[in-house]
């Protein structure tokens, strides 16, 4: 069975995250590119992905979904890239890798569509409060060194992608410690690479988009 990835995706999407992932990880693969409306509803994606969303990809016959089981899976799938820490050393790995998933994600998704917790409901929510969500981000993010010390990590390239969006985009506020961390991200070779190859495609659906 070939090792190739197959990975679905959306040039203006969350599939940018898995297709860093797949460069750090030197993975092979191919892409399927899926249209909003159409493809990405279609029923032969469906039977992929349920949800009719982006990314997913396929490796050896089975299906993951998700941006963060995607970066944890390929770290796993492609162990040569050093990308996953050992087990001994994985505790903020995982910390850190579903806190993005969970709370981080949770409270800047709810805040930018104009949720507001009632008052006394933090505790409800889970997350608690955005304040609270970026305080902590930020001191996982800290220092000079990644989010498992000086081994770059999956994890860096998921926690990494939300704060880089979230600096972009205007929905994680300029600090100066998620401005390092986005700063030292973007040096990344595959980084770079997942930029280029997003923006072109970017770039050729603008273009052929009648004025």
């Amino acid at each position: 069975m070939t090792d190739s990835v197959t990975l679905y995706t959306n040039p203006m999407s969350r599939g940018q995250i898995a297709r860093w992932m797949l460069e750090e990880a030197a993975a092979p693969y191919e892409q399927v590119l899926l249209d909003y409306g159409t493809t990405m509803k279609g029923a032969d994606y469906l039977a992929i992905n349920p949800m009719g969303k982006v990314p997913a990809i396929v490796h050896r016959g089975k299906v993951v979904t998700e941006c963060a089981a995607i970066c944890a899976y390929l770290a796993d799938a492609f162990p040569q890239a050093g990308l996953a820490p050992a087990l001994e050393d994985c505790a903020d790995y995982y910390r850190w890798l579903f806190f993005a998933a969970g709370p981080v994600e949770a409270a800047i998704t709810n805040t930018a569509m104009g949720f507001v917790l009632p008052e006394g409901r933090d505790r409800s929510a889970g997350y608690g409060s955005l304040d609270a969500v970026l305080d902590t981000l930020e001191q996982a993010v800290s220092g000079d060194a990644w989010i498992c010390g000086d081994q770059f990590t999956a994890a860096d390239v998921y926690v990494g992608s939300q704060v880089d969006w979230g600096l972009a985009f205007g929905t994680i506020p300029t600090r100066p410690a998620f401005e390092a961390y986005a700063a030292r991200l973007r040096e990344r070779p595959a980084y770079q690479r997942q930029k280029a190859i997003d923006n072109a495609l970017i770039e050729q659906a603008q273009a052929a988009t009648p004025a």
